[in-house]
Parts: C-alpha cells; sequence; structure tokens
C-alpha cells in the first residue's frame, strides 16, 4: 500500500483516468453554501464564519437553490462564478455579471459561499458515514503535500467527537483502499471516489448535491468550450443519484 500516491488528480485529464483507473465512480460532491444566524451574517460581521461557528449555526443551502435565487440557472454557472469571485481561472474563463450577481446575493441575506479549498464542515459527518457504512474504524489522511506533512492514520470515532480535529485539506482514504474523499486547494466541491453501488448509495442515503463523472469529465468541469463533460449542458442532464 502506497497511500501517499492519493493526491488530487491532475487538472489536465479526466478524473475517471486518476490512479491508474482504479476506481469505477467519481462523484462530485458540492460544497453546500452556508445558512447562518442573521448575527453571523455578512451584514453583521463582515468575515467569513469560522469552522466552529459553522459546525453549531450552520446550516446547508444547495447550489440549485441558488441558482433560482440568483438566476443563474445552473450549478455549472454557481462554480464559474464562485471560482472568479475568488481569482481562480484565467480571465477568458471568468464570468465577472455571474460573480458580481452572486456576490450581491451572499452580501444581502444570511447565507454565505460555500467553503474553498478545505473538507467542509456540514459535511464531516457525511465524510465520516461513508467509514462507518463501510465497517471501517480508522481513515487514512494523506495531506496536500506528502512529501512535506506525514501521512496519518485518523480514528473516525475520534474526529466524530471531536470535530475541530478534522484534516483541513488533502485526501481521507479508506484502510483497504476501496474509496476516498479528495478536496483541491481552489474547489468548491470535493471528489468521492469508490465502487459505483457505494458512491451512489453514500450519495443517495446523505442527500449529497452533485453529479457522477462522466468518461470526458475534468477537474475544471464547468468550462462549456473544453467540452470538459457533458454535465455542463444543463441540470436536466446530470448524472445525479
Amino acid at each position: 500500500m502506497q497511500p501517499d500516491r492519493y493526491v488530487y488528480p491532475p487538472y489536465d485529464a479526466p478524473l475517471l483516468d486518476a490512479w491508474d483507473h482504479r476506481f469505477e465512480a467519481a462523484y462530485a460532491i458540492l460544497h453546500p453554501c452556508i445558512r447562518m444566524p442573521e448575527s453571523l451574517s455578512w451584514q453583521a460581521t463582515r468575515r467569513y464564519p469560522s469552522a466552529e461557528e459553522i459546525l453549531v449555526h450552520g446550516a446547508k443551502v444547495g447550489w440549485m437553490q441558488v441558482a433560482g435565487e440568483t438566476g443563474l440557472g445552473n450549478c455549472a454557472r454557481i462554480n464559474q462564478a464562485l471560482l472568479t469571485c475568488t481569482g481562480a481561472v484565467t480571465e477568458h474563463l471568468s464570468d465577472p455579471a455571474a460573480a458580481a450577481k452572486l456576490a450581491h446575493y451572499f452580501q444581502s441575506c444570511s447565507n454565505w459561499m460555500p467553503g474553498c479549498g478545505d473538507f467542509e464542515p456540514l459535511l464531516y459527518a457525511d465524510f465520516l458515514s461513508a467509514f462507518t457504512a463501510a465497517g471501517h474504524a480508522d481513515l487514512i489522511f494523506v495531506p496536500e503535500f506528502p512529501q512535506l506533512d506525514p501521512v496519518q492514520t485518523l480514528s473516525v470515532a475520534a474526529l466524530q467527537d471531536h470535530p475541530e480535529t478534522f484534516p483541513a485539506r488533502g485526501t481521507m482514504l479508506a484502510p483497504d483502499e476501496s474509496f476516498l474523499f479528495t478536496v483541491d486547494w481552489d474547489s468548491y466541491f470535493t471528489l468521492f471516489y469508490g465502487s459505483q453501488e457505494f458512491v451512489a448509495g453514500i450519495a443517495r442515503d446523505r442527500s449529497l448535491e452533485g453529479f457522477l463523472a462522466q468518461p470526458a469529465t475534468e477537474h475544471f468541469w464547468f468550462n462549456y468550450s473544453m467540452g470538459c463533460a457533458t454535465v455542463t449542458l444543463s441540470p436536466e442532464q446530470w448524472s445525479t443519484v
């Protein structure tokens, strides 16, 4: 077993090609937008809530709900707008108008943008449920740069009891290498790899908003011009569970 090889897959290849096509399925879990009390809204604090505040006070808001409320229409445009807000895409791939509309939306209500680049606190319980469902008491944490930071074995129960110790960014791998979760530093989604049956079952049981990667789906799945995935065409064509 070489867990340190399970770092986030390359940007320029289909997601399903990762690790020599080891996994049958990849599900992009969209980090939910976050509903907070008015006392922790942007207008009240002018600062993004901490992970601890999110765990105590936060509630999930789906991308499709935000797409409808902002008029952006679908999750591909939401992703593009988010990446434009943070300057994570080049100018020819950005959508300033959508970014401005999204920023106005979040500034005018108590909802916050989804977390970027880390495992989302509102998904901690969902992630850990997969390891519990598979009968694993531990998980293998592969940091973003395993050549600099050590791979660790973490107790699932300890993370459930003490979520403040949850890994920030990298990969959470099943001890038998049957599935994993991995997140990239500038992404608003976490990739969930495993067998089709297992991934689809967890996504369905935990009501995880997202989509199954198709053979052409790449990291920049919102990008129509590169044809990264048919999922960018319209929400009705997404392979959801």
